[in-house]
């Protein structure tokens, strides 16, 4: 599956960039079983070669029975400081189990640099069962207000 082409001032090289370099949390929109609107963070990596977001959690978390009574999600990976820039979209997310918990110890290296901390080795421990958030684009749109905010202070 190709991933659609961003809109907005960024091209598809800048929107790989941006998603592999910057280390905040996606926000993650959902419904669960009972069609309430759902929203939490949680870490990714950007796959530009799939296309998709991975994303790891406990197999237990609600996120993951929202995720399989209703597959389809929108996200936003956004700076919390100005100039306020990011890439929102939306998509189908997939879960599968992560026995090896490959993607959480990436993304423990990524966020945290290593896998020393009691978060992650709490993270790791063989008793928590984890899974990988698949997500796969059907809608980019990125924004970057630097240049805006640049001439108003």
């Amino acid at each position: 599956m190709d991933s659609p082409e961003p809109s907005g001032p960024w091209s598809r090289d800048r929107l790989d960039e941006f998603l592999t370099s910057t280390t905040i949390p996606l926000r993650l929109s959902c419904r669960t079983p009972a069609d309430d609107p759902w929203m939490l963070s949680l870490w990714y990596e950007w796959d530009p070669e799939v296309p998709e977001l991975r994303c790891a959690t406990a197999a237990d978390a609600d996120v993951v029975r929202f995720l399989r009574a209703h597959d389809e999600v929108a996200f936003e990976i956004s700076t919390n400081d100005p100039p306020y820039r990011g890439v929102r979209g939306r998509g189908t997310a997939t879960i599968e189990p992560d026995d090896e918990k490959a993607v959480l110890s990436r993304l423990l290296h990524r966020y945290l640099g290593d896998t020393d901390s009691a978060l992650a080795k709490r993270l790791l421990s063989p008793e928590r069962d984890e899974v990988t958030i698949r997500i796969r684009p059907t809608k980019l749109h990125t924004w970057d207000y630097a240049n805006r905010m640049e001439t108003t202070r």
